[in-house]
Order: structure tokens, then C-alpha cells, then sequence
């Protein structure tokens, strides 16, 4: 069975190569919460504690039904803590997360 999806990722902000705040959506029992902004020190406090974080949006007119793609990881690169969805980054990157 695989793991429950704790929050998915809607777009996000980066400055200098690293995640600023990202645009979220969480899970509050079978639903799942308005808009919430998590930033950059939260969210890998969240991954790390193993909760499950996807990039998705929102699929129109449907509540609460998403459509999902790429886990977001931590990567750990010479001394530094990435958050990424692909294996190898150089610096935090959510690929084809929109910007805002």
C-alpha cells in the first residue's frame, strides 16, 4: 500500500537557488486544507520527519481531488540539506513546480 500523501505542492518561490515559500495544500483527515504558505526551514522539518510531500494541483471544480506527480526528497550534498524531486541536484528544485 503507499504511503498517504501528507501535502501537495502547488507552486513555490525560490531566491538565490533555494526555496523561499512554497504554496500548499495539507491533509486534515479526508480532505485536505485551503491554501496554506510553508516556508523553506518548515517544509524540510516536515520531510525529514517522513511526512509525504507531492508536487499536484488542483483540479477545477473537483474539492478536494488533486492531480499528483514527483515526491519531494531530501538530499543530503556536501554538508547541505536539498529539497528536490530528482536525484543529484545542485541546488533545491521542485521541476515543473510554477512559480509565483
Amino acid at each position: 500500500m503507499a504511503k498517504q500523501i501528507d501535502g501537495i505542492i502547488e507552486s513555490v518561490r525560490y531566491k538565490n537557488g533555494q526555496i523561499l515559500i512554497v504554496r500548499a495544500y495539507e491533509r486534515r483527515g479526508m480532505t485536505y486544507s485551503d491554501c496554506v504558505l510553508l516556508d523553506r526551514k518548515t517544509l524540510l522539518e516536515r520531510v525529514q520527519k517522513g511526512q509525504q510531500y507531492v508536487i499536484g494541483s488542483r483540479e477545477e471544480f473537483r474539492a478536494s481531488t488533486f492531480t499528483t506527480g514527483k515526491s519531494v526528497k531530501v538530499i543530503k550534498q556536501d554538508e547541505r540539506e536539498l529539497l528536490a524531486t530528482r536525484e543529484n541536484p545542485s541546488r533545491d528544485d521542485l521541476e515543473e513546480t510554477p512559480f509565483f
